[in-house]
């Protein structure tokens, strides 16, 4: 018999070392993470209206 899961809640709880936090908001690392920050809402857009859409189609 499957199994249908409606709902699936996941928490995350990200913390920045102390190392990141000393380095200065204009360095040079701070470009390649707003690259990755991009996609990563990029992504989760995407999985949003896949959500939303899976859910009118109901």
């Amino acid at each position: 018999m499957p199994i249908e899961i409606r709902e699936l809640n996941i928490r995350v709880s990200v913390n920045q070392s102390p190392a990141e936090q000393d380095s200065p908001a204009g360095g040079g690392g701070a470009q390649g993470g707003g690259a990755d920050k991009d996609q990563i809402i990029a992504e989760c857009v995407d999985q949003i209206m896949e959500i939303l859409k899976n859910k009118s189609e109901r």
